[in-house]
Formats: structure tokens, C-alpha cells, sequence
């Protein structure tokens, strides 16, 4: 298990602190028997703040990229659906002319050479 940070160290540390506080003003409870479950509670939810916080350095994106690529059933690379022009006679826009869409298709294909 790594050692958990200086960041998760001070989140937890407070949230034991300031939870075990609210709970106790809060429940006005003078038993020890109370005392001791709300000082319980307060360090089992110190312990989950600490470990749920984030850890510094790698973001969880990239995290989740190196996992799902090391994972056997991960797919494969992901390539673009090949676009289809569609045909002067099912255009939304009436009749258009061949001309005008085969200049558009040329259009299109330069502007992927272009990048």
C-alpha cells in the first residue's frame, strides 16, 4: 500500500477534526459510551477522505487511458466512419447541380490534406 500524501494527510486530519467537532455539538451527548462512537466515526471518516483524495501527479484520465490500454479486452484504434456525399437528387436543398457538388467534394478532400 503507498504511503498516502501530505495532501490526503491534511484532508483527513482536518476532516477527523472538524467532523468529531459538529457531531459532538451537534448530538450534545455527555456519555462517554457517545464520545467514544462519535470519536469513531469522526477518525473512519477521516480515513475516507484521506484515501479518496486525489493523488498528485498523474491525472485520473491518463490513469484510465495506461489501464484500459494494458486490459485484454481493450479495443483496438479507433479510426473515423468514412462520410458519404450525398447524391445531388436526395439533397435537402432541391436539385443541386454535379458540378457544384463535385467541387465541394474536392473542397473537402483538400481541406484534409491541408492539416
Amino acid at each position: 500500500m503507498p504511503r498516502p500524501t501530505a495532501t490526503q494527510l491534511a484532508y483527513g486530519s482536518a476532516t477527523v477534526f472538524l467532523s468529531t467537532l459538529a457531531m459532538l455539538l451537534l448530538s450534545q451527548t455527555e456519555t462517554g459510551i457517545g464520545v467514544a462512537v462519535i470519536a469513531i466515526a469522526g477518525l473512519g471518516l477521516g480515513l475516507l477522505v484521506a484515501m479518496t483524495a486525489p493523488i498528485p501527479g498523474v491525472s485520473r484520465v491518463v490513469r484510465r487511458h495506461v489501464v484500459r490500454a494494458k486490459s485484454p479486452g481493450a479495443p483496438g484504434e479507433l479510426h473515423p466512419a468514412p462520410t458519404q456525399t450525398p447524391s445531388p437528387a436526395s439533397s435537402p436543398y432541391g436539385r443541386v447541380s454535379r458540378a457544384r457538388v463535385a467541387s465541394a467534394a474536392g473542397a473537402a478532400e483538400a481541406g484534409k490534406h491541408a492539416h
